[in-house]
């Protein structure tokens, strides 16, 4: 089993689930007991500054809390960039400069931080249950842009995401939201 922790995942436009369909992941852990990762391109209506006040003036445009995915959606996770040099115990990376950041401190109180967005649930597979899905081709796995998990228009990620991409797949950018649509 080869990890895709620190990658994108893309759903494929066969991957019907409505939790999932269209949707960009950026995966925080996976090994052989299973994987988590958090949906990027699912803004709520919820505002940081209505629930987390304090995290408000540090988190990435649009400044509201996205749904993280199905997965216990009254827990939250916050994803932060940082300044790699001046990491700390507060931020726990998962690749380059992206990792989560323990949302029980003050902005001010981690070192280096740069971008935060807050995510409400996450994704999560059991043993063997994502590499399944691999297998029927529900998911891409790409590398991000550094700026994909902290994009300023979610709503376009995942046509932005494919349509950086070579070759045949770059042509799914275009695939419409509703096939109805076509």
């Amino acid at each position: 089993m080869e990890s895709v922790r620190g990658r994108l995942l893309v759903a494929t436009p066969t991957l019907l689930d409505p939790n999932f369909r269209q949707t960009v992941l950026l995966m925080l852990e996976h090994h052989a007991e299973g994987a988590l990762g958090v949906v990027l391109n699912r803004p709520s209506q919820l505002t940081v500054r209505n629930t987390i006040d304090e995290w408000a003036g540090a988190v990435s445009r649009p400044q509201v809390i996205f749904v993280g995915g199905p997965v216990s959606p009254s827990s939250v996770i916050a994803l932060a960039s940082v300044a790699l040099d001046d990491a700390d115990q507060h931020w726990s990376q998962v690749i380059g400069r992206i990792g989560t950041v323990d949302l029980e401190r003050k902005p001010g109180d981690v070192a280096g931080l740069d971008e935060t967005r807050i995510f409400a649930g996450y994704a999560a597979w059991a043993p063997g249950q994502l590499e399944a899905e691999l297998d029927q081709d529900s998911w891409f796995v790409l590398d991000h842009a550094g700026t994909d998990p902290f994009a300023p228009d979610p709503d376009q990620l995942w046509a932005a995401v494919l349509g950086r991409q070579t070759g045949p797949i770059r042509r799914l950018r275009l695939y419409p939201r509703n096939p109805s649509d076509n």
